[in-house]
């Protein structure tokens, strides 16, 4: 089968988008630009709440990072740790939903502790990530963040001394993220949206969007009817058999701007018939 390739968010239809009520949107290199979050994306995500349109970031990062994101960013909510958990804001009060219990997280830690010294062994010039201290689920193994860019090789090999331990094992454009459980940012994304909207994401694939810029989002790209990607997704796109549908003009944080701008655009117009 011909492999699809991402077309330009600008020659499309805007009336498609009319129907969006939340967009999903990764963080690294899709919110921030260089591991900075600038103004524009910041001010869009404003822009969108102040217009109704609720934005939900959907990240690798810790749960200690999506706590402070809950409560200081014009979000309606946040799923972290690849879908291990999400925290939502609402009339001042905390829902913290995790995908396994207590004493789960606790063995699976143990058993990733054993997974990471084998990483650092096998793999030199790799690190765990600065912010795994704040992590309630997976190991973040740092391959271009903190240190200096691996190669793709051995990023494949971090990937691979996690499956071969029986651990989840994702790419980002930042860290390899690996995990023991069943969840990912898709499972968690369909529970928040019947948590908070009370209905089956699958059944209004029109209301919700996607944004990203990596490989581990390709399962997100695959299930939205409204999957955007960043510029900087074309990095990844030869290893992806489900890209994006659009792609922006810029990178990062613009190129999120760029999306936002053209879901509200479409929105003033009124909604589908």
């Amino acid at each position: 089968m011909k492999r699809q390739h991402p077309q330009s968010l600008h020659t499309a239809d805007p009336a498609v988008w009319r129907g969006v009520q939340i967009l999903f949107a990764d963080i690294d290199d899709t919110l921030t630009t260089n591991g900075l979050l600038r103004a524009e994306a910041f001010d869009a995500m404003w822009r969108a709440h102040d217009a109704g349109l609720r934005v939900v970031p959907v990240t690798g990062r810790p749960a200690g990072w999506c706590d402070h994101i809950a409560r200081m960013w014009p979000v309606a909510g946040v799923i972290g740790e690849n879908g291990g958990l999400y925290y939502r804001l609402a009339d001042h009060r905390m829902t913290r939903v995790y995908a396994q219990d207590v004493a789960t997280r606790a063995a699976n830690r143990r058993q990733l502790e054993a997974v990471r010294e084998t990483i650092l062994r096998e793999v030199p010039g790799c690190a765990v990530a600065a912010d795994q201290p704040f992590r309630e689920f997976d190991l973040a193994i740092d391959y271009c963040e903190d240190v200096p860019r691996l190669s793709r090789e051995d990023v494949a090999r971090i990937v691979e001394i996690f499956v071969a331990a029986g651990a989840v094992a994702k790419v980002s454009s930042i860290h390899v993220n690996g995990w023991f459980g069943d969840f990912d940012k898709l499972t968690m994304t369909r529970r928040f949206v019947l948590d908070v909207d009370g209905v089956k994401l699958d059944d209004h694939r029109d209301a919700y969007a996607f944004c990203g810029d990596s490989p581990n989002d390709e399962p997100m790209f695959a299930a939205f009817a409204h999957s955007f990607g960043v510029a900087n997704v074309r990095n990844f796109l030869d290893e992806m058999k489900n890209p994006p549908r659009w792609i922006t003009r810029q990178d990062g944080g613009a190129g999120f701007a760029e999306v936002v701008d053209a879901i509200l655009a479409a929105r003033a117009k009124g909604t589908p018939a």
